[in-house]
């Protein structure tokens, strides 16, 4: 039989697990040194998009803080299995891009439901352990825009995307506002290549596109680039900082930092506070999930007065004063 001290304090504990449960978290807290992370992916880690997780999950591992293994290259009908796999191996959480695959990955969260899942996703979460989050980089990529605005000399610049997705119609879109928001003349063409990582297929879209006039090109994905070296053209990165790669050719990019994100998931997956949420927010700058990459190379080359005025919407943006809009429609070339 119980003391009156022990059953009050098996009282407390037991009372503590029902709020828990009452919550929807993920009840178990997990306080062993490092936590055992695994990460899907279904492109290639060195894929923009996919290498900022890497990259971050790669630091906790480097500070001791995760065990971290992951997949890549990882096809949509072998998904499923491969989220099954790092489940049953006593992974704590799994990170990953489920947008094509989201019933199958929201099906394997269901039935583990003492992992962690925090999947970039278009979706809402999904309790009790379904976590989502996105590259809400939109401000970056108004500041990208403003710059690309103020250094074509053609009035024309061509947009390569993959899919004609929300993800990647609302940074189109703020780049778009940011350009007309200090040139009004600019046109554009937009073309979509129907793939997440095809180099050669982009490169091919932005020569076209330099064929029919652009001088400055945004590249949402790999090969557009090249095409703008090739052509001494310039370009606008996404996503990650590629002017070390092209340094006469790259101007300026709107990187996405996910450090804060995981950071974020992996301190509520400690507590055992982990439950289902919209991690999107620690991607807006204010977070330092998003920023203007440093000019590096075109220091000096892009025009003062242009800067202040880029410098002013970014400092209007951080401070709250200002809001980038959130536009998730196909873009459309200019008639």
């Amino acid at each position: 039989m119980m003391s009156g001290r022990n059953r009050r304090t098996w009282l407390k504990l037991a009372a503590a697990g029902a709020a828990v449960a009452a919550i929807g978290v993920v009840p178990v807290a997990h306080a062993q040194a490092k936590l055992k992370v695994a990460a899907v992916y279904t492109v290639p880690v060195e894929q923009q998009w996919v290498s900022r997780i890497h990259k971050a999950l790669n630091e906790a591992k480097a500070r001791g803080e995760v065990d971290y293994v992951f997949s890549e290259s990882v096809s949509n009908a072998d998904y499923e299995r491969v989220l099954r796999q790092y489940a049953e191996q006593g992974a704590v959480l799994i990170v990953g891009e489920s947008f094509a695959v989201e019933s199958a990955a929201r099906k394997v969260a269901k039935d583990y439901p003492k992992t962690a899942f925090l999947m970039g996703s278009s979706g809402k979460p999904q309790a009790p352990n379904f976590s989502v989050f996105d590259n809400y980089i939109q401000e970056p990529s108004y500041l990208t825009g403003m710059i690309a605005g103020g250094m074509t000399k053609t009035n024309h610049i061509g947009m390569v995307g993959g899919y004609a997705i929300p993800e990647v119609n609302r940074l189109m879109h703020a780049f778009m506002e940011g350009a007309r928001a200090v040139n009004p003349k600019v046109k554009f063409t937009v073309s979509f290549i129907g793939s997440w990582f095809d180099p050669p297929k982009a490169k091919e879209a932005a020569f076209a596109m330099i064929d029919k006039g652009a001088d400055v090109l945004y590249a949402e994905r790999f090969g557009v680039s090249d095409a703008a070296k090739e052509r001494g053209k310039l370009a606008i990165g996404n996503v990650i900082n590629t002017q070390p790669q092209y340094p006469a050719t790259v101007v300026a990019s709107a990187l996405w930092n996910m450090e804060p994100t995981i950071g974020a998931a992996l301190g509520k997956v400690k507590a055992g506070q982990f439950k289902d949420e919209d991690y999107g927010k620690y991607s807006l700058m204010k977070y330092k999930g998003a920023e203007l990459a440093p000019l590096g190379t075109f220091e000096g080359k892009v025009p003062a007065d242009l800067m202040v005025k880029v410098r002013a919407r970014e400092k209007a943006i951080l401070d709250g004063k200002e809001a980038v809009k959130v536009v998730e429609t196909e873009p459309k070339s200019t008639p």
